[in-house]
C-alpha cells in the first residue's frame, strides 16, 4: 500500500460528497460483524498470532500471482479505477491506499484479501458491467473491507476452505475444519452487509448502489428491471412458503460467502433510511482514535439485541415458530407434522346441535 498523502489525493471528490475524517469502521459495521471484530481486536497477542499464520497462508503466492498475471491499477493503467480508489480512501480517511488489480474473469466479482497489507481485486466482468457511480460504490465496498480488517479473515477463510478439501479423507478432520469454516462464513456474510454500507458512504448515491446489486443479479439489462420489484423479491423470499422453505433457505445459504443479492439490497435500503446512517452524514460517528476503548460486552449486547429484533420482525415461517415457542405456544409436534406433512391444522370441534324441543 502507498501513503495516502503521497498520491496527491488531498482534493475534494469529483462531486459534492461528505468526507468522514478519522471514521472508525465501527460506524458502519453490522452489529454481528462489529461484535466479532471488537472481540478479536481485544485478544492479547492477536497481531502476533496472525503474523505467525502468515507463514502458513499463501499470501505471498497470491500477491505474486496478481502482480504477474493481472493488471495493477494506477495512473497509467485503469486510471478511472485509480481515481475511484483514491476518492474512496479520501472519503473514509483511509491511512493507506491498498494496491488494486484487475483480473481477467467474465464472472463479475471483487475481493479484498491479505494479512500484512490488503489488496483489492476486481474482475473484468465487473468492470464491464457497472457504470461509474455503480463502480464507485463497489470500490468503496472493498475499501470498507480493508478499513475493517476483513481482508485478514477472508484470507484465513480461503486458507481453511482449501484445508478442508485436503483433509476430507481424515475421519472427523473435515468435520472439525468445516465447523470453523461454517462459522466464518456466517460472520463473513454479515461483513458483506457492513461493506455495502461503506460503499454507500463513499458513493452517497443509494440508487447507484441498488443498480449495481441488480446488475450483479440480472446482468446489464436495467431497462428490463425495476428497483421496487427487485426489493419486493426480498420481501417475498423472507416471508414466503412454510417451514420446509425455511429449512431450504438455510441449506442454500450455508455454502455461500455472500448474502443473497435481493437481501443485500433490502438491508442496505433499510440502513440508508435509518437514524444511524443520518447521524454519520451529520458528522456524529465513532472515531478510530477511540477503537481501543470499545467495549466487547457492549458490542455483544448490541449484536444479541439485533438478532432478537430480527426474530421479532421477521416474516419467515421458522422465525414465526421460534416466536411462538418463546411465547409459550404448545403442540409443537402437531404444528411441525401439519406443516411438513402439508395438512392444515385441525379445526376446533363444533358444539353439538341442540335437539329440538317438544
Amino acid at each position: 500500500m502507498s501513503d495516502i498523502h503521497t498520491e496527491s489525493q488531498e482534493r475534494a471528490p469529483g462531486r459534492d460528497r461528505r468526507r468522514f475524517p478519522d471514521i472508525s469502521s465501527r460506524a458502519y459495521e453490522h452489529p454481528a460483524d462489529r461484535s466479532a471484530l471488537v472481540a478479536l481486536r481485544k485478544l492479547s497477542g492477536f497481531d502476533t498470532v496472525f503474523k505467525a499464520l502468515s507463514g502458513l497462508l499463501p499470501e505471498r503466492s497470491l500477491r505474486l500471482l496478481f502482480l504477474s498475471d493481472s493488471v495493477r491499477v494506477g495512473e497509467q493503467q485503469f486510471p478511472h479505477l485509480h481515481a475511484m480508489l483514491l476518492d474512496a480512501c479520501y472519503i473514509l480517511d483511509m491511512p493507506k491506499v491498498p494496491a488494486m488489480y484487475v483480473t481477467q474473469d467474465p464472472q463479475p466479482g471483487a475481493m479484498c484479501i491479505g494479512l500484512d497489507e490488503p489488496i483489492i481485486v476486481v474482475t473484468t466482468g465487473l468492470v464491464e458491467l457497472l457504470d461509474e457511480e455503480e463502480m464507485r460504490a463497489v470500490v468503496g465496498h472493498e475499501v470498507g473491507h480493508a478499513l475493517s480488517g476483513h481482508a485478514v479473515y477472508r484470507t484465513i477463510l480461503l486458507f481453511l476452505t482449501n484445508m478442508a478439501l485436503k483433509v476430507a479423507w481424515i475421519p472427523l478432520g473435515n468435520i472439525a475444519v468445516m465447523a470453523v469454516v461454517t462459522a466464518l462464513r456466517e460472520w463473513f456474510r454479515k461483513s458483506e452487509l457492513s461493506a455495502d454500507r461503506a460503499g454507500l458512504l463513499v458513493g452517497q448515491d443509494l440508487q447507484a448502489s441498488m443498480r449495481g446489486l441488480m446488475k450483479i443479479a440480472g446482468g446489464n439489462h436495467l431497462h428490463e428491471m425495476n428497483v421496487d420489484a427487485f426489493l419486493a423479491q426480498a420481501e417475498e423470499y423472507e416471508k414466503g412458503g412454510d417451514l420446509r422453505d425455511s429449512v431450504l433457505k438455510i441449506m442454500n445459504m450455508l455454502p455461500r460467502s455472500h448474502p443473497f443479492t435481493t437481501v443485500r439490497a433490502a438491508e442496505l435500503k433499510k440502513w440508508a433510511e435509518s437514524r444511524d446512517h443520518q447521524r454519520i452524514l451529520d458528522g456524529h460517528y465513532p472515531r478510530r482514535a477511540d477503537d481501543k476503548d470499545a467495549s466487547v460486552s457492549d458490542s455483544f449486547r448490541e449484536s444479541a439485541n439485533h438478532y432478537a429484533d430480527s426474530v421479532r420482525a421477521s416474516k419467515d415461517p421458522l422465525m414465526g415458530l421460534v416466536r411462538d415457542l418463546a411465547g409459550g405456544a404448545s403442540d409443537l409436534g402437531g404444528r411441525l407434522r401439519d406443516t411438513f406433512g402439508g395438512r392444515p391444522a385441525p379445526k376446533a370441534p363444533e358444539a353439538p346441535e341442540e335437539p329440538p324441543r317438544p
